[in-house]
């Protein structure tokens, strides 16, 4: 391709749908092996950009193709597709021309790997796969399996001799596999009558019967021991304490030294000997109870 072509080339990515991404990616023009090779050579001596998105465009188509053959996990194409530039870029940015291999063939590890960590990332809510037997059973196993039911048990020997891995491990991907996320907290939408969400299942420390028939009884208890010791009281000092404390509509100083006509400081005198009083009246009550 000459330079002339080359620059009539619309680098721009179009914005919007998914078919008009997938409808822009066939329509850029595909390198032979000599001007992939050109510009490789560019990129990796000058760093120039422009060969490297060159580079990067010709090759979206492909991870397209690729990123089709994860559909099956239940993701969406976009971020499938999204995933598998970014394993794109990383292999645009570490081929070496000099290795005599197309670089499609090179970057497909790099596609594939990004849309393989897409999905054990997102696939369920807990991660399904840790170590690398796991992520190899993950990606190999749908397509071993000879039915949709559980496997036998030679079924599982054959695959654990196939992928090297131990029979044990196979039968544990094959249950991840099976299970599906659960909501923990029960959903007013949930069509199944009979299911349980997690949630129902756990010990609901917060109301303790015995703890609130403790806190009851002794909450009653001293209703009674603190009016007892108000009975002792004589008229105006009961008076007081109710309209300075028990009542939900409390007096102040000023409006029952209006009351009583006399000043707010000996209203405040009466309360505090009121106080006391009715202090000595409750420890009083409380040594005759025990």
């Amino acid at each position: 391709m000459t330079n002339t072509a080359l620059q009539t080339i619309d680098l721009r990515l179009p914005v919007g749908s998914l078919e008009a991404y997938l409808y822009y990616v066939n329509q850029v023009p595909m390198l032979d092996e000599k001007e992939e090779h050109e510009l490789a050579i560019q990129l990796q001596k000058n760093q120039e950009l422009a060969a490297a998105k060159r580079l990067i465009l010709a090759h979206l188509r492909y991870v397209v193709r690729v990123a089709k053959g994860y559909l099956g996990y239940g993701l969406p194409l976009a971020d499938l597709i999204q995933e598998g530039n970014v394993g794109l870029m990383k292999a645009v940015k570490r081929f070496n021309p000099a290795m005599k291999v197309r670089l499609v063939t090179f970057a497909m590890h790099w596609i594939k790997a990004e849309i393989h960590e897409y999905i054990l990332r997102n696939w369920r809510i807990v991660k399904v796969a840790t170590t690398k037997a796991q992520r190899k059973l993950f990606f190999n196993l749908r397509h071993l399996k000879k039915h949709l039911g559980w496997m036998t048990q030679q079924e599982v020997h054959e695959i654990a001799q196939d992928l090297g891995v131990k029979p044990e491990t196979v039968r544990e991907m094959e249950m991840r596999l099976t299970n599906t996320d659960t909501s923990f907290d029960p959903s007013e939408y949930d069509e199944e009558v009979d299911f349980i969400a997690p949630a129902g299942y756990l010990e609901d420390h917060r109301h303790n019967p015995a703890e609130q028939l403790e806190k009851s009884d002794w909450s009653e208890q001293t209703n009674d021991t603190i009016y007892q010791a108000l009975a002792l009281l004589d008229a105006r000092s009961q008076e007081i304490i109710h309209t300075r404390w028990l009542n939900e509509n409390k007096l102040t100083l000023q409006e029952l030294a209006e009351k009583y006509q006399i000043s707010a400081e000996r209203v405040r005198q009466l309360e505090k000997n009121a106080m006391n009083k009715l202090r000595t009246a409750l420890e009083a009550i409380a040594v005759t109870e025990h």
